[in-house]
């Protein structure tokens, strides 16, 4: 198995933490999800942040829900309902009551909710004073409300005298002193030296100096990896001072990680060991995306690399995090549970198409642009049907109701032209959740051997039928 000894040291060091975490019980009721699922989720790591699926709940006649989850530190989760969620922090031991009022759920039918996202609602129930969700709200909203009313003198344009900041630092912790919370006094200090750093009050060299260098790495605290993170983003992925972004590609394509470890070790911010290596991980998972210069396969087995000889347990298990995280690498089969109800509701699965170009079509009929696309795929698809016959063109409809993709292809004029397979989503949020669905239309090409074969699959508009794979 791919990753197995990496995987299962990174599993016993997860064992071992395991022994100390409490059990987090978040539960309440609903006005109107019947039938409904609801997900609570965590982010895996600061570099990929990709989502871990911690419980779900399936919501029924009595409009209850229970979700639980583990950890022996505070730690952000989200609440979500099909496209819909909330974030909030939750500590070790505590049980949540969170009540969701009366919502429309259509909302994502009038207006794209991952571009203007519409948060799920949550009425939380004899929530404690010191509450570290109310604490950290009462931090946020001073930074927000200072910064309102001095914009001018924080704007980078204006060259801002560090005078400014440290009046905000001043009247933050004026209003909002250290508790007994170590976890809100952090959250405090690596928010305000994220926003010193960000808005260029101070150089990342003073920056990492102060809150990094000769400090342990706080793995489990979430704002400080933040910091971490945005410290060291592009750093090296994009070259350094001393080393151009062609010599690190070499060096990637080539496997050559011990001297791509000891090159960008000769910075004096990566001399720590521990540090650099953190870095090297957070730079290869940038260079995947970066095609100009990185060959993604290379990169996915400099991490593999990595991640077998790094001696530090914890980049073990964010390696495999961020491998997991690449659709490549991903476990999730494309072509598994992927059934769904044709125009006459029979059921059909694309399991079924192995060994053919399958290009999947996500729209919703009352998307203007959807139906161009579509009409798009009308021009060519005769010709490339005759052409090939190893090409399939499915298109899954989004929208809520089975009856509009009913009376779109039944009762319009698209109907005779739109001869290809239709299929209906269903309410099947989790195909949309693993196919990244963000916007409509959407388009995934699946290869002859299951596999997504692109991150991101071009629309038909853009000539890419003509010039797609199955014509090489």
């Amino acid at each position: 198995m791919k990753y197995l000894s990496s995987l299962i040291i990174a599993l016993i060091f997860i064992n071992n933490i395991a022994v100390g975490q409490k059990n987090i019980t978040i539960k309440g009721t609903t006005e109107n999800a019947v039938g409904r699922k609801i997900e609570l989720y965590k982010t895996s790591d600061q570099i990929s942040k990709s989502l871990i699926l911690l419980d779900s709940f399936r919501i029924g006649d009595d409009q209850h829900y229970d979700v639980r989850c583990w950890t022996n530190y505070p730690m952000m989760v989200t609440l979500q309902i099909e496209n819909y969620s909330q974030s909030f922090y939750v500590e070790p031991g505590r049980d949540y009551v969170a009540n969701i009022p009366f919502f429309d759920w259509n909302i994502d039918e009038t207006r794209n909710v991952f571009l203007d996202p519409e948060p799920l609602p949550l009425l939380f129930q004899n929530i404690p004073t010191n509450d570290i969700n109310l604490q950290i709200d009462s931090i946020d909203r001073v930074i927000a409300r200072f910064i309102d009313n001095n914009y001018f003198y924080f704007d980078y344009k204006f060259h801002p005298a560090p005078y400014y900041f440290d009046s905000l630092v001043h009247t933050v912790y004026q209003l909002c002193p250290d508790t007994s919370n170590d976890f809100v006094n952090r959250y405090k200090t690596y928010q305000l030296a994220e926003l010193e750093y960000t808005m260029h009050f101070d150089s990342r060299k003073n920056i990492i100096n102060k809150y990094i260098k000769n400090h342990p790495i706080l793995y489990y605290d979430e704002n400080y990896m933040s910091l971490f993170t945005t410290l060291y983003a592009n750093t090296i992925s994009k070259g350094t001072r001393n080393i151009p972004i062609q010599r690190l590609a070499h060096w990637v394509y080539n496997l050559d990680l011990d001297t791509f470890i000891d090159s960008i070790g000769t910075d004096p911010m990566l001399r720590h060991e521990q540090i650099r290596d953190l870095a090297a991980l957070q730079a290869l998972y940038e260079a995947y995306f970066n095609f100009k210069f990185y060959d993604a396969d290379m990169v996915v087995k400099m991490i593999e690399k990595l991640a077998t000889r790094t001696k530090f347990q914890e980049h073990k298990t964010i390696a495999i995090q961020i491998l997991n995280s690449f659709n490549r690498n991903n476990n999730y089969n494309p072509t598994e549970s992927f059934t769904l109800l044709d125009i006459n509701k029979k059921p059909t699965s694309i399991g079924n198409l192995k060994n053919k170009w399958t290009y999947l079509a996500f729209i919703r009929v009352s998307d203007p642009l959807s139906i161009s696309e579509m009409e798009t795929i009308a021009h060519f698809k005769k010709q490339i049907y005759s052409q090939h016959d190893n090409v399939e063109f499915i298109t899954v409809v989004c929208d809520r109701e089975f009856q509009k993709m009913f009376h779109f292809l039944k009762n319009t004029k698209h109907g005779d032209r739109f001869d290809w397979t239709w299929l209906h989503f269903n309410g099947n949020y989790e195909l949309l959740n693993k196919y990244q669905i963000c916007t409509y239309p959407w388009f995934v090409l699946i290869n002859p051997n299951g596999e997504v074969q692109y991150d991101v699959t071009p629309a038909p508009s853009t000539g890419f039928l003509m010039n797609a794979p199955w014509n090489e």
